[in-house]
């Protein structure tokens, strides 16, 4: 009989994939597990932030978590609206094809559509009462989210990134809009953490992200659910979510005056 050629034939003596599915993902927990110091829950990851990157954009911006979350955020500024009344924010959230880690619980087209979705809607929940739309009737204003990489609380740090692009744009705004995520884990009488990563996130049975406008003390969105516990537990949430958009407001405002300066001084060059 023939060879093929064309073909890389196999050993003669091999296993399936599938056999070792399941010892693949257990040593990926164990590796997670392994070692690991416990942190302190109220602890805010370093945050990286700089506006004004992308020059296809009217305003831009990049967020990055210690955790490894990725960000980048392309904002447009009003664009005029076929249908009359107030101006409308447009949102978008994309996730990348190799923003997860590997293929380990991918979802389906159609169930990663809709968790797009509605990050979208979160994203527009969080920003609105941060943008004067009533300076803009009858006019649109876009923001798109691409998420590079989820290392966990990549909602949050969406916002933040969005806030930045358009406040980068020059849309008029309240106040920037922080984002700040917790969650619980299962373990009985465990405390909330702040900024917590993917296998953090995956395993908590509560999740909370909070966004908030510090120059103003209000909150524009909470979103999240789970078993948090009674409403003092909840509420102790909140505070610690409240306190860690307080603390990453400063370094988002100082990325947003150097883009300004570099915009300047290109301009006088």
């Amino acid at each position: 009989m023939p060879l093929d050629h064309r073909r890389l034939r196999g050993p003669e003596e091999s296993q399936p994939p599938a056999l070792w599915a399941a010892t693949a993902a257990e040593d990926e927990e164990d590796e997670e597990g392994a070692g690991a110091a416990p942190r302190d829950p109220c602890a805010l990851r370093p945050l990286f932030a700089r506006a004004g990157l992308l020059s296809q954009a009217q305003g831009s911006a990049y967020v990055e978590l210690g955790s490894g979350t990725k960000v980048l955020c392309a904002a447009w500024g009003p664009r005029e609206a076929a249908e009359p009344g107030p101006g409308r924010l447009l949102c978008e959230f994309r996730r990348a094809p190799f923003a997860g880690r590997g293929a380990r619980g991918r979802p389906g087209a159609a169930a990663e559509r809709e968790a797009e979705r509605e990050a979208a809607a979160a994203l527009r929940e969080a920003l609105e009462p941060a943008v004067r739309l009533g300076r803009y009737p009858r006019a649109r204003l876009a923001v798109s989210a691409l998420l590079l990489q989820d290392g966990g609380s990549a909602l949050a740090a969406a916002v933040s990134a969005a806030a930045l692009a358009l406040a980068d744009a020059g849309v008029e705004m309240y106040d920037l809009a922080v984002g700040c995520a917790l969650c619980r884990p299962p373990a009985p009488a465990a405390s909330w953490m702040l900024q917590p990563a993917e296998p953090e996130e995956r395993r908590a049975a509560a999740r909370l992200t909070l966004a908030l406008l510090p120059a103003l003390n209000q909150v524009s969105a909470v979103l999240g659910g789970g078993r948090g516990g009674p409403p003092e537990d909840w509420a102790q949430a909140l505070r610690l979510g409240l306190d860690g958009c307080h603390r990453q407001y400063p370094v988002l405002r100082q990325s947003l005056l150097r883009a300004a300066q570099r915009r300047d001084a290109a301009a006088a060059a």
